[in-house]
C-alpha cells in the first residue's frame, strides 16, 4: 500500500504509473491523471489538493461504490451557460456585440449592454421594442451590422466557443443582473464615427467635453457652444416670447467613461437644468 502525497490520507496508488492525461478542470488539475467521472475526494477532484497526488481513495467497497456515483461536474468559470437560450440575453448580447469594436473587449461591451437596459428603464420599453426592428436608438439591431448578423447566424455552440460572442453573452447577463456598470452612468455612446465623421458629428456640434483624458481614445478636441435658454412668457399680442433665463450650457456632452473603441457620454448638469431635458432622450 502506497502513501498520498496528501498528509494523514492513505490510497491505493493503482494509476502512479499510467500515462492518463489530466481531466480533472481548472489550474489545480494540471498533470493530476485523476478519474472526475468517477471519484470525487481529495486527489482525483478539482482544487490544489488534487495536484499530481495520483491516488484512488482506500475504502470499504459498499461505500466506495456509492461514491462511485458521485461524478463531478467541470467548472465552467465565468464562461456563460452552455448554448443560452434566454431571448432577452440573446438580444442584448447580439446588440452589445454588434456595437462595440471588433477588439472584443468585454468592459466595452458590458458598458453597452449597461446603457441599453437602462434606457429601457428610464423609457419604460421592453428590450425587443427598443431594440426592434423600427428601434433607432442603436442601429446595430436593425440595420445589418455585420458582427450583430454573425452572432445571430450561429448556433449556440458556436457562441459559447467563440471567445468575443461569449464575452457578448456574459455581458448581458451583467446588466440584466444589475452588474457592475462599466459605462459609469451613460446614457449614449460613440464608436469611431466621431473621429471619421467629426466635423459634421451631432454631439460634436452640440459640444463634448472629455472629463478625464483617457476618455479621448480618438485624440479629438473638445467643443464648446454659448447657449442661453429663456422661460417662455405670453407677449402682448399673446405669442410666447424669451421671459427671464432659465440656464446656460457651454456643452451638452460630457464623457463617462470609454473601452475599447467606445466613448461613453450623459448630458451635463447645465443643460439638464436650462431645458429641463429627460438623461435618457
Amino acid at each position: 500500500m502506497a502513501t498520498s502525497k496528501i498528509p494523514g490520507i492513505w490510497r491505493h496508488d493503482a494509476s502512479v504509473f499510467s500515462p492518463i492525461p489530466a481531466r480533472t478542470p481548472g489550474i489545480w488539475g494540471i498533470l493530476d491523471q485523476g478519474d472526475v467521472t468517477v471519484w470525487t475526494l481529495a486527489g482525483d477532484s478539482g482544487g490544489p489538493v488534487g495536484f499530481e497526488d495520483h491516488g484512488m481513495c482506500l475504502l470499504g467497497g459498499g461505500y466506495g461504490q456509492a461514491l462511485q456515483a458521485q461524478k463531478t461536474i467541470p467548472s465552467t468559470g465565468d464562461k456563460p451557460a452552455a448554448g443560452e437560450q434566454d431571448e432577452k440575453v440573446l438580444l442584448l448580447a447580439a446588440v452589445a456585440y454588434g456595437e462595440s469594436s471588433a477588439k472584443d473587449v468585454y468592459e466595452e461591451m458590458a458598458a453597452i449592454a449597461s446603457v441599453l437596459v437602462r434606457q429601457s428603464d428610464e423609457r419604460d420599453q421592453k428590450l425587443d421594442v427598443l431594440l426592434g426592428p423600427k428601434g433607432t436608438f442603436a442601429f446595430a439591431a436593425s440595420d445589418g451590422n455585420p458582427r450583430t448578423a454573425a452572432f445571430r447566424k450561429v448556433s449556440p455552440h458556436a457562441r459559447e466557443t467563440d471567445s468575443g460572442m461569449a464575452l457578448a453573452i456574459k455581458a448581458a447577463h451583467n446588466a440584466l443582473d444589475d452588474g457592475k456598470d462599466y459605462s459609469n452612468g451613460a446614457y449614449f455612446w460613440d464608436g469611431a464615427d466621431i473621429k471619421t465623421n467629426y466635423t459634421n458629428h451631432a454631439k460634436v456640434k452640440l459640444g463634448i467635453k472629455l472629463t478625464d483624458p483617457k476618455h479621448n481614445i480618438y485624440n479629438i478636441k473638445e467643443t464648446s457652444v454659448d447657449i442661453t435658454v429663456h422661460w417662455k412668457v405670453p407677449g402682448k399680442d399673446g405669442k410666447l416670447v424669451d421671459g427671464k433665463a432659465r440656464g446656460s450650457y457651454t456643452y451638452v456632452y460630457e464623457s463617462t467613461a470609454a473601452w475599447g473603441g467606445t466613448i461613453f457620454w450623459r448630458y451635463s448638469d447645465a443643460y439638464l437644468k436650462a431645458t429641463g431635458n429627460a438623461e435618457y432622450r
